[in-house]
């Protein structure tokens, strides 16, 4: 099963979401089509224009668009000067309904992975009624544990690089709140300062998925400055808040999705995002599957870009 070819919007756009903010969207495939929202990682990673590959282009209305303060959405919050206290997941939950309502959207699939679905499952926990299926990879829910073994216990695995991570901040700072030190440095209006925790931050980032199928050498770190400033400092901002979300909400109001077809796609080899979250959703939400590729990680394999293909398949109309 292969993917897609490239294939352009055929209209794209600035949303005013309030706040100051203009979020980027863009809609590819058939006007006519299926609507399905591709909902991106980091967070703050920005739209992957590639995830529109996935869908034939036939039968789908492929929805693409940036979380506020990150990729073309404006003001972007590798500036210093762009406070985050507009920027959370119920912000992010509000503008995706304003999106939807402003493309005359009744109703869409969901598409993403890591961070994207912490943002579908809270956004179709509050509006069911918009969401006909899910399709989640390498699924990060934000939990306290989560993000805890993320920035911490993965340190079991990796000590030097976890070190030079906590050696990052200030020593004074480095054994307690990790996430907070770094959210300090990367709104530093110090470009030195709040480039070099970036630097640091995603160097982390790197060394977790180094061992992957997919993993290469500066898989976060080789990217433009501004992109660094940008992952870095939404990852603190939002996993330092836990993505203000309640430790186990998401799953505790899993019944509310019990009538939502999904899929969850999850790599044996995660480092990043270990299986439970997805085991423990899947066990409450019958109509949800949990595959589990033994050969994938975070970053995929070839065998986990089948199953995304045949879960996809498995949505798209005749």
């Amino acid at each position: 099963m292969a993917p897609f070819p490239p294939l352009e919007p055929y209209a794209h756009g600035l949303l005013d979401v309030g706040d100051g903010n203009r979020i980027y969207w863009e809609t590819s495939g058939n006007p006519e089509g299926k609507p399905v929202l591709c909902v991106h990682g980091g967070p703050g990673a920005g739209g992957t224009r590639n995830s529109r590959k996935g869908f034939d282009p036939e039968k789908f209305r492929i929805i693409l668009f940036d979380q506020r303060g990150c990729g073309e959405s404006v003001p972007n919050i590798a500036d210093p000067a762009v406070g985050l206290e507009h920027n959370t997941t119920h912000h992010l939950i509000a503008d995706m309904e304003r999106l939807r309502e402003h493309l005359g959207v009744e109703k869409w699939m969901l598409y993403g992975g890591s961070w994207g679905p912490t943002l579908m499952l809270a956004y179709a926990e509050r509006h069911p009624e918009r969401v006909s299926e899910m399709v989640m990879i390498a699924s990060f829910t934000s939990t306290p544990d989560e993000v805890d073994w993320l920035y911490r216990g993965v340190s079991r695995l990796l000590p030097r690089e976890w070190e030079a991570f906590r050696d990052g901040v200030p020593e004074a700072e480095r054994d307690g709140d990790l996430l907070a030190a770094y959210s300090r440095l990367l709104a530093s209006p110090d470009r030195a300062v709040q480039l070099r925790a970036a630097r640091d931050w995603c160097a982390w980032e790197d060394a977790v998925i180094a061992h992957e199928t997919n993993g290469k050498p500066g898989q976060y770190s080789a990217g433009p400055e501004d992109q660094l400033i940008t992952l870095a400092r939404m990852c603190a901002h939002y996993y330092g808040h836990h993505a203000w979300l309640e430790a186990g909400e998401i799953l505790a109001n899993v019944h509310r999705l019990h009538d939502i077809p999904a899929v969850f796609i999850q790599g044996r080899l995660d480092r990043s995002v270990p299986l439970r979250a997805a085991w423990n959703l899947t066990q409450a939400w019958p109509s949800a599957e949990l595959v589990v590729i033994d050969d994938s990680g975070h970053t995929g394999s070839p065998a986990m870009g089948e199953a995304v293909l045949k879960a996809i398949a498995g949505f798209t109309p005749a």
